[in-house]
């Protein structure tokens, strides 16, 4: 098994105590850093039932995501050469099959940061969300066609969108809290978001909840889901239970 949980190294310095991960049975971990950075940890789970766990307290600002309305699009050949690969197509986020339905949408939306959020806007409104509707298969095309989704969904068609306006757009995924939200809260549980290079920085979108959130935690980005999953396995397996907890320790 490959498993993808522990915080991003941009947070890395936010952590009270190391999330160090868990198993049980123990076994021997190897961990290394993918070709997006990310901090993974290879094993070998044993036969029966088998559990992985993660735990820690991460310092955060309380501040909402930032905004900059005002956040310019870079031409496609001003570009960084390492943001270059997040405007190509990938697995989930077929850019040949959306590229003409993308212009005929947000050709006329004012470029930069405006451009994006229009996206988001689309996005939020076009797909209806449900945990009824998770396929591990679904791509941006899919999830246009059907209008449903969860959050990697969302996700996944914002970034297709994105690219498909020359605009670099990485997938991410992670913790996000319903600190700072009205209740009732559903179960807790992991968030998938993008980010977007806009005037020489990766800026935060969220086009599932499309709103600005309070305790953002990354844990790793890639092009889409493929490159990131929580947990990747050579084998036969069945998920038994799965279970996230977010919650506010302000003194």
């Amino acid at each position: 098994m490959i498993a993808v949980l522990n915080v991003h190294y941009s947070r890395f310095g936010d952590l009270e105590s190391p999330d160090h991960l868990v198993t049980s049975p123990q076994v021997p971990i190897a961990s290394y850093r993918d070709g997006f950075g990310n901090w993974c940890n290879r094993l070998m789970a044993p036969a029966g039932r088998f559990a992985l766990t993660t735990s820690g307290i991460v310092r955060d600002t309380g501040e909402l995501d930032p905004v900059d309305s005002f956040a310019w699009q870079h031409a496609v050949e001003d570009l960084p050469p390492e943001t270059l690969t997040f405007l190509l197509g990938s697995r989930y986020c077929e850019t040949d099959r959306l590229s003409e339905e993308a212009w005929r949408l947000f050709e006329h939306a004012p470029l930069g940061w405006a451009r994006v959020q229009t996206i988001c806007d689309f996005v939020h409104r076009h797909v209806a969300f449900g945990y009824e509707h998770a396929d591990a298969t679904r791509s941006a095309v899919e999830t246009y066609r059907t209008g449903r989704g969860v959050c990697r969904d969302f996700a996944h068609l914002a970034i297709a969108f994105c690219r498909c306006m020359n605009i670099p757009a990485r997938y991410c995924t992670g913790y996000l809290s319903d600190i700072g939200q009205e209740p009732p809260f559903g179960p807790g549980d992991h968030a998938a978001w993008m980010e977007v290079f806009l005037d020489g920085r990766w800026r935060t979108f969220d086009p599932r909840n499309n709103q600005r959130r309070v305790g953002r935690v990354l844990i790793a980005q890639g092009r889409d889901a493929s490159d990131v999953p929580l947990v990747h396995t050579f084998g036969p397996n069945e998920l038994k239970a799965f279970e996230v907890i977010t919650e506010d320790v302000t003194d």
